[in-house]
């Protein structure tokens, strides 16, 4: 099954207002989709004003949903959850 996420561009807000999706997992794939924004336009970016760096998101958005591509994973399920056990296990002992 595939999850798709659209946003709109044609929105006058900086935030996109339409984030769709079908399935319950869907802020996994929001949160995915901003570290993108981030690491691929923000953190590499200079942008002396609001305007600019308004321009430069929309730029992106457009280009993100004019040439999709599908996320990878890099890491099997097991891997991932035998990570979050080492964490886990490694902080129950601390008094957080």
């Amino acid at each position: 099954m595939s999850t798709t996420l659209r946003v709109n561009t044609a929105s006058p807000s900086p935030v996109p207002p339409a984030l769709h999706a079908e399935q319950p997992s869907w802020l996994n794939l929001v949160e995915r989709w901003f570290a993108e924004l981030t690491q691929k336009k923000l953190k590499r970016g200079v942008h002396r004003s609001v305007q600019v760096l308004e321009r430069d998101i929309r730029a992106w958005l457009t280009d993100w949903n004019e040439h999709p591509s599908p996320f990878a994973w890099t890491k099997t399920a097991d891997e991932i959850l035998d990570k979050v056990a080492a964490y886990c296990h490694r902080i129950s002992g601390s008094d957080h």
